[in-house]
């Protein structure tokens, strides 16, 4: 069924999911002919569609923006216009991810002018109304994501998470094109437009296939042109934004001195050499992520030293924190219901908290407050038959207090302790990181992020490194994702080489040898004897693949008429699978080969298969070896 050897080269344009880094002057690439001659990496052969600009969308988990720049002038970037209704002591460059429907669930707004309408409101009708925040999580929380996956409104109501994604991609579009058509003073074609769209870089397949499938949806790209758009990893344009840093875009923490908080050091943009290892610590909203890259000069290539690693460690872990606080305090029984009964006041009362939530540092001495909103202290009462007041005396809680105010009084270590099992996690995290033999003698640890900005969590990790690597916070931290997606989008070819996140392969029979195979494997078929559930690997985790570079594998029709070849893709987190029934092999795509249309008179048709894995997506396509015909190839990850 399959043969063994695996080849790379160069592929034809004949991809059934393009790869994005064809157009920006990439290496040629040669068609498939017999001479599969490898061109040069300094052929500059520009192919594909041209774009006029480039947008990339940072979606984030607690707030989202655009930016864009032209391909004439890519060194300028611009960030979108600032948004009407920031927060006091949160700088509004970006929006907060929040989105409202009106009762018939059409789209009504989204970011701060979501969550003000939604606001004011009357509480019996904001009840109508759905609201939703911070679901960009259930993206890498579900374990079957498929495209009928459902998000909880504030309101307890369900919604098609496809459509909540859908909804806010096309809400960007149309705020960006108008920034565009105001640019220019004619109206803007979105065809001109190559979209990027940033996803964290832990995120598995299934996840990224589903923000393609909302931006098919939304219109940003259409489905038979999926070239129009690529998935960015957050972290990886981080970094590719960072090695750009001048010195004053940055702040260099260990150095940092007392009277000013800055000091001139003066060698670190510019401190970027041939080879030189750094990690980027992603720390967002939902989830933190964490790549290493190692630079190559003169052209500035990046090649990924280790795979991608992370996890949910985001700081909206802080606002659960606060919330089991809460509960802790007033009781789990009240927080569900108040949730439910109040939702624009529950909302309320975490916009203050965030505000204080930035507040917070390791050397602060004075008390935190936080406003309690007035429905709160009313509903409690009404609830309970006694006051706010009254529960916090009797809580056991030392750290948080009643201030006559109407505030809740938290003391520094109290609002610490929020902090700590985020930071914890990040922490081991990083420290398990540092000790693998591949990241070794790391020059620069960049932090960016939302998150990066807190002084609990650079001091943490500065205690960790102890030294061993400069850490460096670029000055608008949480546009570093932006900035550099926008820069990804002008050259996807940037990124040389990547660690395969997983194992993949497929399940293929093999003859069947004695003491090797196991002998319930065994299946008889015409006289021979094979052995079943062989794990075929396509590529292994953490194994380095470079941009470009193909797995081929042959497949043959069972009978001559079929139409379509369906193969199971397995994957696994170990690098060693030798059956794809072993523990922790799943079953996590399928690759659908369409092969009617290319019947030919060969006896025996071959149908030559080419999976790409060193992009940010995989990619695969297909040709029927006799006739030479392209057979429609796709991987699918979604629909299991």
């Amino acid at each position: 069924m399959t043969e063994k050897e695996s080849v790379t080269e160069n592929i034809s344009d004949a991809m059934a999911n393009p790869s994005p880094a064809k157009s920006m002057g990439d290496p040629g690439i040669t068609p498939l002919s017999p001479s599969h001659a490898q061109q040069n990496d300094t052929d500059q052969v520009p192919s594909g569609p041209s774009f006029v600009v480039v947008v990339a969308i940072d979606f984030g988990t607690t707030s989202s923006g655009y930016a864009y720049a032209f391909t004439k002038e890519p060194e300028c970037i611009h960030t979108m216009r600032r948004w009407e209704g920031g927060d006091p002591g949160v700088s509004n460059q970006k929006t907060p991810t929040t989105i409202l429907l009106t009762p018939d669930r059409k789209f009504h707004s989204f970011g701060y002018a979501a969550r003000d309408f939604y606001h004011d409101l009357d509480p019996t009708d904001s009840k109508q109304w759905l609201y939703l925040e911070k679901f960009k999580m259930k993206l890498h929380t579900t374990a079957n994501l498929s495209i009928d996956t459902d998000l909880l409104a504030a309101n307890g109501k369900r919604v098609k998470a496809i459509d909540i994604f859908a909804y806010a991609l096309a809400f960007f579009k149309e705020q960006a094109l108008k920034e565009l058509t105001d640019q220019s003073g004619s109206d803007f074609d979105n065809n001109d437009v190559r979209w990027v769209i940033t996803v964290p870089a832990i995120w598995k397949m299934p996840a990224k296939q589903f923000m393609r499938e909302a931006a098919y949806k939304s219109g940003l790209v259409a489905r038979d042109n999926p070239d129009q758009l690529i998935i960015a990893l957050e972290p990886e344009a981080a970094s590719i934004y960072c090695r750009k840093l001048r010195l004053h875009q940055m702040v260099d923490i260990g150095s940092r001195t007392s009277q000013n908080g800055f000091s001139p050091a003066d060698n670190v943009g510019a401190g970027m050499t041939q080879g030189d290892r750094y990690v980027v610590v992603d720390c967002g909203g939902g989830t933190v992520d964490l790549t290493v890259h190692q630079i190559r000069l003169p052209e500035g290539h990046l090649k990924e030293l280790y795979k991608a690693s992370g996890g949910p460690y985001g700081s909206i872990g802080i606002d659960y924190e606060f919330e089991k606080l809460l509960c802790k305090i007033f009781g789990q029984d009240f927080i569900d219901q108040f949730k439910i009964k109040r939702p624009a006041a529950w909302v309320d009362l975490m916009i203050a908290f965030e505000s204080r939530k930035r507040a917070a540092a390791p050397d602060r001495t004075n008390p935190l407050n936080i406003n309690l909103p007035f429905s709160f202290i009313d509903y409690y009462k009404k609830f309970r038959g006694h006051s706010v007041e009254h529960a916090l005396r009797k809580s056991n809680v030392d750290f948080v207090k009643w201030s006559s105010q109407g505030m809740l009084r938290m003391n520094p270590d109290a609002m610490n302790a929020l902090f700590k099992p985020t930071i914890d996690h990040i922490i081991q995290h990083l420290t398990e990181l540092f000790e693998k033999p591949e990241v070794c003698q790391i020059k620069f640890l960049f932090l960016v992020g939302g998150f990066a900005e807190s002084p609990l969590l650079q001091q943490a990790v500065q205690n960790m490194l102890q030294g061993r690597s400069r850490i460096i916070i670029p000055h608008d931290v949480g546009l570093t994702i932006l900035k550099g997606a926008v820069l990804f989008g002008l050259d996807p070819g940037v990124i040389k080489v990547r660690r395969a996140p997983l194992t993949y392969g497929v399940g293929v029979l093999n003859r069947f040898v004695e003491g090797k195979h196991p002998p319930e494997k065994m299946l008889v078929k015409d006289g021979t004897r094979w052995c079943t559930d062989v794990f075929d690997s396509f590529i292994v985790a953490d194994q380095s693949v470079a941009l470009g570079e193909t797995v081929k594998r042959s497949y043959t029709p069972a009978k001559p008429s079929q139409q379509v070849i369906v193969i199971h893709v397995y994957c696994s987190e170990r690098e060693k699978v030798g059956f794809i029934s072993e523990p922790g092999v799943r079953k996590c795509g399928t690759l659908r080969l369409d092969v009617s249309g290319t019947e030919s008179a060969a006896p025996r048709r071959e149908i030559q298969t080419l999976m790409q894995f060193g992009d940010t997506e995989i990619r695969a396509m297909a040709v029927d070896v006799a006739t030479s015909l392209t057979v429609k190839a796709s991987i699918d990850f979604l629909s299991h």
